[in-house]
């Protein structure tokens, strides 16, 4: 069933942006009101539902391929075994998993269950399974240790944990009631997922299970890459609105006959939303790798065809530094997305440049913003302007304000990026000082992100605001000299923290990876930066390291450099 044909009523697009139309038509940008409005119109035939009691699941249910058609189409492959999942399958797997969590392990509406597990092709059957039932979903890093673990365990409120057999050490202290993603009961005594979906081949019909999009659908756990990480309240309501976007721009950008290529993480929102859920909502064929690896990926690439890989930056400079060194044909390749970082205007440049036949996207969204915010709905668009990360999409408006004045400021003129949409999540679990800083009264989202729209509409992200060094009254961005070292020739990769000065305030320092048997020195490295860059910019001091610390998502994590460098301060001392 397409979403024009649902038996639920649908929002205006006016009503999800905004009814007034007093704003410049090339921008957004209203200066009476410092708001900025999407310019990029959904259609008529493409509404995001409002119907008050829809849930994620029947909502994603409903946009699966005819019962004809979902038969033979793939929905899942499984890039190591070649295992195929089609439509059909993986929508009885769901009913199946879904009476089994009800009927056998007394699952409700509203208890929270942990998933710990990297990609599979069960993970979108778990999480499906569990929005079916009414219950929360929160996911985990299988990386993270057994204490965080039991930290997110322990604030979630987690009433049942869903494992991966290799992690189920880290979960055994919490004492929560523990479900396998695989094997069979005889190991450790533990039921699985497997187990289940088998068991209840025939399933037992779900009792009528009162829904409110308004209802929490996920708790997922921030990044933390600024501070301590916080358990994210995203509804019903965000995730059909996420997945009604995506939907739609996978229609505008892609096709049916489109291979996907999966290593983004789905406990993490940008995996989430396009491989557990948004994806589909198209029709089309995910391969699945359980994990990022180049080698793995290049040979996926090859053997599926796959034609569109949402990234990160870190693979996309991967592919521009060793790609064409391993002689892989990736001719097949179409479009490639980066997101849940900055990718700098030089990589960009030197992938367009290697691979010009496909075209490189980048886009921006938070977990706060169930993973969405801007987008660019062509290669050409996305070459024109290699550092902006896109326009609003659809029912998104956006302020850049001042963090001294707080007025909303126009084109060219850089501010806090604040954003409302129908995607904005509910706010921070137990922290209603965290949720009162981030959200204000109207319902605007504070993201931290320092940013400017130019005259048509696109966005460009500078920095995050905390990460800001200040320099003799100057601010310098990291990811700015971060972008500059990255397109080094010697250089795999790079950060950039302040550090502390005591004429200066702070100066910028560098942590560098550089390339096997390259002889690069610090001095080279300072003088590399420094005729690129205003003086004030410059890189001042330059560590060699043997990686930079990285969140799942390719986030630096500037924080655990800090953390570093002043440890390594106190054990001089």
């Amino acid at each position: 069933m397409s979403v024009e044909e649902a038996p639920w009523k649908t929002t205006t697009e006016e009503e999800s942006a905004n009814p007034q139309r007093g704003f410049d038509e090339k921008s957004g940008f209203d200066p009476e009101t410092g708001i900025y409005h999407s310019l990029v119109k959904l259609g008529e035939q493409k509404q995001i539902p409002s119907r008050p009691d829809l849930d994620t699941a029947t909502f994603v249910l409903s946009q699966f391929p005819d019962s004809h058609k979902s038969e033979s189409q793939i929905a899942l492959i499984d890039a190591a075994t070649n295992q195929h999942v089609t439509y059909a399958q993986l929508h009885r797997s769901i009913r199946s998993l879904a009476s089994g969590l009800y009927h056998a392990l007394g699952v409700r509406k509203g208890d929270v269950v942990f998933v710990l597990s990297p990609n599979s092709l069960l993970y979108p059957t778990i999480c499906l399974a569990v929005f079916s039932v009414g219950a929360v979903l929160t996911t985990a890093n299988p990386l993270n240790t057994q204490a965080e673990i039991a930290k997110q365990v322990r604030d979630s409120g987690a009433k049942l944990a869903i494992s991966a057999p290799a992690e189920l050490h880290k979960l055994v202290p919490t004492g929560v009631p523990t479900v396998l993603t695989s094997g069979k009961s005889s190991n450790d005594g533990l039921l699985s997922i497997e187990e289940l979906i088998e068991c209840c081949d025939d399933p037992l019909e779900l009792p009528q299970i009162s829904r409110a999009q308004s209802d929490t659908a996920a708790i997922l756990y921030s990044s933390g890459t600024t501070g301590t990480s916080k358990g994210v309240i995203l509804t019903h309501a965000n995730f059909i609105s996420l997945v009604t976007l995506l939907q739609w721009s996978v229609e505008v950008t892609s096709s049916e006959k489109d291979v996907f290529l999966c290593f983004i993480p789905m406990f993490h929102i940008y995996g989430l939303a396009f491989f557990a859920l948004g994806l589909f909502c198209s029709g089309v064929t995910t391969v699945l790798m359980q994990k990022f690896e180049l080698q793995i990926m290049l040979d996926a690439i090859q053997a599926h065809k796959i034609s569109n890989i949402p990234a990160v930056p870190p693979v996309i400079l991967g592919l521009v530094k060793y790609a064409r060194k391993e002689g892989s044909d990736l001719s097949c390749l179409r479009r490639v997305g980066s997101g849940a970082a900055p990718l700098s205007k030089e990589v960009a440049d030197r992938f367009r440049e290697r691979f010009p036949w496909v075209e490189l996207r980048q886009g921006y969204g938070l977990t706060e913003s169930t993973g969405a915010a801007t987008f660019f709905a062509s290669g050409r668009e996305a070459k024109a302007r290699p550092d902006s990360s896109g326009v609003l999409l659809p029912s998104f408006c956006a302020k850049v304000v001042d963090t001294e004045t707080g007025k909303g400021l126009p084109p060219y003129r850089k501010g806090e990026l604040w954003l409302k949409s129908p995607t904005i999540m509910k706010g921070y679990l137990g922290n209603v000082e965290a949720t009162t800083a981030t959200i204000d009264s109207d319902g605007w989202l504070k993201t931290g992100d320092l940013c400017y729209f130019d005259e048509d509409g696109y966005v460009y992200i500078v920095d995050r605001i905390k990460e800001l060094i200040k320099h003799n009254g100057y601010q310098v961005a990291p990811a700015e000299l971060e972008a500059i070292l990255l397109s080094h020739p010697t250089i795999l990769d790079a950060a950039v923290i302040p550090l502390e000065d005591e004429e200066a305030g702070q100066i910028p320092k560098a942590y560098v990876v550089k390339a096997a048997g390259s002889e690069l020195t610090e001095d080279q490295v300072i003088q590399f930066v420094a005729d690129q860059v205003a003086p004030y910019k410059k890189v001042r001091r330059v560590a060699f390291t043997s990686a930079i610390p990285r969140s799942a998502a390719g986030k630096i994590l500037r924080k655990e450099l800090v953390s570093q460098r002043k440890q390594q301060l106190i054990s001089k001392l």
